[in-house]
């Protein structure tokens, strides 16, 4: 069976604060650790009070200080809020710190707001550059040549996977150009997937860093132990979708009884259509989704998300989810 991931927001529950949020991140990091996931990745979110994951790369150097193998990194750092030297740096130190166990994945979008984006002293045009700026940054990482002016230090000639991340066409084009890992959000934007994918693996061209093709796929998996207690645990995730687009984002809710008294039709259709990649329910219901899934898109790779309010139960849905790989793997 192909690798399986995780992917965090480092979820701020009602009734909680961000530091329980790092403590959960790090324990949950440690139990996909245990059950065999091979990354775990934090992305990056700003102004945005139910997510904690801002200082990405602070965050990430936390959760792997406190773990041993598991891959670490950004799914994933927003390029056009930053510098692509200051990324470098940053992702050098981490590599430096902890060889061999850091990605880096880049997104194109900023990741919150256009006030917000103002107050980080960023463009709104900043995305239009993004092609330059993902090749300088990785001129960074090549080995420093005699009388270069600019180098990552540390990051100059250290080996840190670059990803490509997006919910369009646009990333998957430049990632098959630059022959680079492509990952793609169809965990919430699952609209342009399959032809993302068949445009990435058309177009891709070998490079230094990968020699074929390699596809990412985040998907939403909530597991429990029936599919009725799955079903109630999603309405999490439902809520929180629904609260962002009525411009009112707030800390993760709790799960309720009735989500179509939450919801009027039309947001119901809108939350439907952007978490249609979705495996929700008992152990043999996530069995079955995950292998349809895999079967129908044929990634290399799952990046599993789950927006869970508890986080023992959280930690079960992943757990379930790993059994539901290897039950099919057998």
């Amino acid at each position: 069976m192909i690798p399986f991931s995780i992917l965090d927001l480092a979820p701020i529950t009602e009734g909680s604060d961000a530091t329980a949020a790092f403590r959960n991140s790090l324990d949950l990091a440690r139990w996909g650790e245990r059950l065999g996931y091979r990354r775990y990745w934090l992305a990056e979110h700003h102004n945005m009070p139910g997510i904690a994951s801002a200082a990405t790369a602070v965050l990430i150097g936390h959760v792997a200080d406190g773990t041993s193998t598991i891959r670490v990194g950004a799914g994933g750092v927003m390029l056009p809020n930053h510098s692509p030297l200051q990324v470098a740096e940053q992702f050098g130190t981490l590599e430096a710190l902890h060889p061999g166990r850091i990605d880096l994945g880049l997104g194109r979008a900023p990741g919150t707001d256009q006030a917000t984006l103002r107050a980080l002293r960023r463009y709104a045009d900043a995305a239009e550059t993004f092609p330059d700026d993902v090749l300088e940054l990785l001129h960074y990482f090549e080995p420093a040549q005699p009388g270069q002016a600019v180098r990552a230090v540390p990051g100059a000639g250290l080996e840190v996977p670059v990803w490509l991340l997006g919910s369009s066409l646009f990333s998957a084009r430049l990632a098959a150009a630059l022959g680079l890992p492509f990952a793609f959000a169809s965990h919430f934007a699952p609209d342009a997937m399959d032809t993302a994918l068949q445009i990435y693996r058309r177009e891709f061209r070998p490079s230094r860093r990968l020699a074929q093709p390699y596809a990412m796929l985040g998907l939403n998996v909530v597991a429990a132990d029936t599919d009725a207690d799955a079903r109630r645990l999603f309405t999490t995730q439902q809520q929180s979708f629904i609260n962002l687009r009525r411009g009112r984002p707030g800390l993760v809710p709790p799960p309720i009884d009735d989500i179509e008294a939450y919801w009027t039709p039309v947001e119901k259709l809108g939350v439907e259509r952007a978490l249609a990649c979705a495996v929700v329910g008992g152990p043999d219901t996530v069995r079955a989704g995950l292998a349809n899934f895999i079967a129908r898109h044929r990634p290399d790779e799952l990046m599993l998300t789950a927006n869970i309010y508890d986080h023992g139960l959280r930690r079960r849905s992943f757990e379930l989810a790993m059994q539901a790989r290897g039950d099919e793997a057998g």
